[in-house]
């Protein structure tokens, strides 16, 4: 860049932020920068007045005079107490460079405000005749410039590849490519930009970079990195990705969704953002300490994520570079003082805490709720037809009343169950033995276990149940061992008529709050005999059902049971008596009467049924959700600037929520700052830099480069724009299009520019060695999850599965032996888990998974805004030897084997078109069929390495012969080893 940067410059005139910002701020702003604390000789030369500033007799610049200028004057002297940068910086400028000051002074020495900090605006793109597409005027004129032409348009099994992997990290199947290239038609190239943006898969891909950036992981990092329940924000932006939410909502709900109006389960998912730092739990640690951490961190953060800015340089002193101040990283951090946490959490908890149903199941929960508000409606409105069956029941229950006997009892059980009944087992009788409890008489029973026990009868002569009749039993519970739930069931057409006391732990009939499975209070009182009632119609028996049996169930604990029946006639409430028995009912008993009738009348029958079901539904789906800590605003703590970022030093003043005051101010109507109000600043017309900021990533997903480089630092530090009125151009783009980012990736992928061959030019190596211009497209090797899922979908083994937990790959045993507080033992996924997307994967940031971490993903203790990319040997074992590669390799073979063809070359064809979407060339097929032959030799001789290799991994091996699928694995892992199969051309 220096080399491109010193050829415009003595092509043309000076640009200060191109040419002459980054010189000085890598050389000279450290010493004589926004740093007041720290400056030396009282020079400034951050701002044009501190640089022509009259000082001790000189003055640093003088426009248009370079023998005047004390600046050029150091910077080209031979003398070492004088010359610029002094020689213990270990820093030196190039004579293209001091040529470039000598220019610019000589032009007037102009300084421009750093570009980043300039609101963005559309410049006319360059005329380029035949040329439409406004990515591609630009590019053109610049290549242009500096005497290039673009490359040509890749073949079309290279462009989809790279679109596939670029939008969706996945390759594309066999039959996409072929009907691709088969497909002449004008659009056709779009319908598949379109295609694979709708896809579910583009969410996970997205996502994978956006988990990057907020350092989403699995576990809290500090200390004993224990685990930490976060996937489902993970699902949340992978859901937001695949919905195309707009960037500024999502700006919203990740800062602030927990202050929105009304906020939805997933708008206090998305404020989890603010919780996903780094924790601890440790014994030793100083709450205070790590509060001043966690604050330090979200300033870090949220600077580099949507403002490209180092903020956090700011935390002990002012930024050496840029324009922040101490206090400006502190009124930063002060937005993030309302929420709810501590400095050192429990064991395995991170309150504030939410169970999140799956996303799938959360849009069902809605749409069951919506429905339930609808049918307890019904339950409420009563009907001509429910209106005259009431006043036919009003009429049946005075004549009942006026005939029935006094409330009495009858039992069923008295002590021991009456001969000739079918009983079941856990008939225990006490008979009062050591000073165990009987109600009355000699004899109790007793039920005892750790989880679920049962006694019950059956073929009992059948009981006509009647009006108001209530069942009843009398139970004892061990104050010393109390059960966790007792239930009472009553068999009439069926078994599923059961009222439960305490917790909902028994089972039997769980799914709704229904007859089947009705909870009728807290577990009763324990040390003495409880009589246990339950009413009849609670449990759907109405009058005239008959009665055969009733069974006593109970988990855990050990309880004593007695006397049981049904208590019959006269057990209305006797305000509902009263009622019934008026001749003219007052408007409170007519809405008594009304009530009670609505509750039981048959003709709801199907209404409750259907509710008790979809409360049930709600239960299965809701059940196992795991949780996630979310933002809750609390009364914030006092924020205030710590002198050289001590945490123990309170010297400083307190700080409110502001914005960097040189970016301006928040108008908040005199109102503490928000979250809510950060949020809406950063995705406002008065922000310059976070439509940039986003561009500038989507750019260098795309290209490989960004627009500016340094993604995490669009400042004095990073790299000026190579293409500044492109950036720009697609930055107000984005915003004007309201922040759609399908749109704008479309935009750029759609250009001829991405669209180039990647094929490497010799006129290049000099001229941009780098591809900063683009003449060509950027080949690169795939992301780590990539390479897995790459992988995985050759084989067939892929489970395309989108959202849940995290999952567990294969991974070394012993691996975690250094994880303490617990100690752990990493246990493998043993279902289709296993072969879920890397995006699902556990990520423990202090022991990341060995194969993601040798093909550099990052372990997320920190936000990453670009990966490095190596190339070691170690790549090459992870594939030749990773369990999880080595089954693919074994899964793929036998589909090659399947449905490769009859013959060597038909099998290898088909096996290095599945994996690299054409055919090999004549070498290629000799080579791995050589390789087949060598190994299905070697294999014959030693089938017990054969049954090694084709066991490898929980998918099972077929019928296959052990040493010809040892053999294709072989050449299988090779084909999977490919520098061309891990590597987007």
């Amino acid at each position: 860049m220096l080399a491109l940067s010193a050829t415009t410059g003595a092509a043309g005139k000076i640009d200060f932020n191109k040419h002459i910002r980054p010189i000085l701020s890598d050389n000279c702003f450290s010493c004589h920068g926004p740093d007041e604390k720290h400056r030396e000789a009282d020079l400034r030369l951050d701002t044009r007045e501190g640089a022509t500033a009259e000082n001790g007799g000189t003055r640093a610049i003088v426009p248009g005079k370079v023998e005047d200028s004390e600046l050029f004057h150091r910077i080209t002297t031979t003398d070492p107490d004088e010359v610029m940068p002094p020689k213990k910086s270990h820093k030196k400028l190039s004579q293209g460079e001091i040529q470039q000051i000598k220019q610019w002074i000589e032009e007037g020495a102009g300084y421009d405000s750093q570009w980043i900090y300039k609101r963005p605006a559309k410049q006319s793109p360059p005329a380029i005749p035949g040329v439409q597409h406004v990515i591609d005027r630009f590019i053109r004129a610049s290549l242009a410039e500096n005497g290039l032409a673009p490359a040509a348009e890749a073949d079309r099994i290279t462009l989809l590849r790279r679109l596939s992997f670029d939008l969706t990290g996945l390759p594309p199947t066999t039959d996409e490519v072929t009907a691709f290239v088969a497909d002449r038609s004008p659009g056709a190239y779009e319908k598949q930009v379109d295609r694979l943006l709708a896809s579910p898969h583009y969410g996970e891909r997205m996502a994978a970079k956006w988990l990057d950036l907020v350092r989403y992981a699995d576990t809290v990092g500090f200390h004993g990195d224990q685990n930490v329940s976060q996937s489902p924000y993970r699902d949340y932006v992978i859901h937001a990705f695949n919905s195309n939410m707009r960037y500024d909502q999502f700006t919203r709900e990740n800062l602030a969704g927990d202050l929105l109006p009304d906020a939805t389960l997933y708008q206090k998912v998305a404020s989890g953002y603010n919780r996903l730092n780094m924790t601890t739990e440790e014994g030793g640690a100083q709450p205070k300490e790590y509060l001043a951490k966690y604050a330090g961190d979200r300033v870090r953060n949220v600077s580099a994520v949507w403002m490209g800015a180092t903020l956090g340089c700011a935390e002990c002193h002012a930024h050496k570079f840029d324009p922040y101040s101490m206090e400006d990283f502190y009124t930063m951090a002060a937005f993030f003082a309302d929420l709810q946490e501590v400095g050192k959490y429990g064991a395995r908890k991170r309150p504030p805490e939410i169970p999140v149903p799956p996303m799938h199941a959360e849009e069902r929960i809605a749409e069951i709720e919506a429905r339930l508000v609808g049918l307890k409606k019904t339950l409420e409105l009563e009907t001509s037809e429910i209106a005259s069956a009431r006043k036919a029941w009003v009429l049946a229950q005075r004549e009942a009343l006026g005939a029935a006997a006094p409330v009495r009892d009858r039992f069923f059980i008295e002590e021991r169950l009456p001969d000739g009944l079918k009983a079941g087992d856990a008939w225990k009788y006490t008979g009062g033995r050591d000073g165990q409890p009987v109600f009355r008489g000699k004899e109790s029973r007793v039920l005892e276990a750790p989880g679920l026990v049962q006694h019950y009868f059956l073929d009992m002569p059948a009981y006509e149940v009647g009006q108001g009749d209530t069942f009843f039993a009398y139970v004892y519970l061990d104050p010393e061992n109390p059960p966790r739930s007792i239930m009472i069931q009553v068999h009439s057409d069926s078994w599923n008529h059961r009222g439960y006391w305490g917790e909902d732990k028994i089972p039997y009939g769980a799914g709704s709050d229904g007859p089947a499975h009705r909870r009728i209070g807290e577990l009763p009182e324990t040390g003495g005999w409880v009589r246990l009632e339950l009413p009849a119609q609670e449990i759907g028996i109405r009058p005239g059902d008959g009665v055969v049996g009733m069974a006593f169930t109970q988990h855990g604990g050990r309880a004593w049971w007695d006397d049981a029946g049904v208590a019959s006639h006269r057990s209305l409430p006797p305000e509902l008596i009263a009622a019934i028995e008026a001749d003219s009912p007052t408007p409170a008993q007519a809405q008594l009467l009304v009530d009670h009738h609505l509750q039981q009348t048959p003709l709801l029958d199907g209404v409750r049924q259907e509710i008790g079901q979809l409360e049930g539904e709600v239960r299965d789906l809701s059940k196992n959700a795991p949780t996630m800590p979310i933002s809750v605003s609390v009364e914030p703590r006092v924020m205030r600037v710590l002198p050289r970022g001590n945490w123990m030093d309170e010297s400083g003043p307190v700080v409110e929520p502001a914005i960097p005051a040189f970016l301006g101010k928040l108008d908040t109507g005199g109102q503490r700052a928000t979250r809510l109000d950060l949020a809406n600043w950063l995705v406002s017309p008065e922000n310059p830099m976070t439509a940039r900021t986003l561009v500038n990533h989507l750019w260098h997903m795309f290209f490989g480069a960004g627009i500016s480089n340094v993604l995490s630092d669009l400042g004095n530090q990073g790299e000026p724009p190579v293409h500044p009125e492109l950036l720009d151009w697609l930055a107000v783009e984005l915003v004007e299009s309201g922040w759609d980012i399908k749109h704008t990736i479309k935009f750029i992928v759609m250009s001829q520019t991405y669209r180039q061959s990647s094929e490497p030019r010799a006129d290049l190596s000099v001229i941009d060695p780098d591809n900063r211009l683009l003449s060509r497209q950027s080949p690169r090797r795939l992301t780590a999850e990539m390479v897995r899922d790459n992988a995985l979908s050759i084989s067939g083994l892929l489970v395309d599965r989108v959202g849940g937990v995290s999952v567990h790959p294969y991974q070394p045993a012993g691996y975690y032996a250094q994880l303490n507080f617990p100690r752990r033992k990493y246990q493998p996924s043993t279902d289709d888990n296993q072969w879920r997307r890397a995006v699902y994967s556990h990520w423990q940031r202090t022991f990341l998974h060995p194969a993601l971490q040798a093909f550099d993903a990052p372990t997320r203790e920190a936000c990453t805004a670009q990966r490095p990319v190596s190339n070691t040997p170690l790549q090459a074992l992870v594939l030749m030897n990773d369990p999880s590669y080595v089954e693919a390799a074994r899964t793929f073979a036998q589909k090659m084997m399947r449905e490769g063809g009859d013959s060597t070359t038909a099998i290898i064809d088909y096996a290095w078109t599945s994996a690299l979407s054409k055919p090999p060339s004549p070498h290629q097929r000799r080579v791995l069929e050589t390789v087949y032959t060598k190994h299905l030799a070697d294999y014959s001789e030693h089938p017990e390495e054969a049954q090694q290799l084709i066991r490898v991994g929980q998918h099972p091996a077929g019928d296959e012969d052990p040493a010809e699928l040892a053999a294709w694995t072989s050449v299988a892992r090779v084909i999977l080893n490919l520098h061309e199969t891990i590597t987007r051309n």
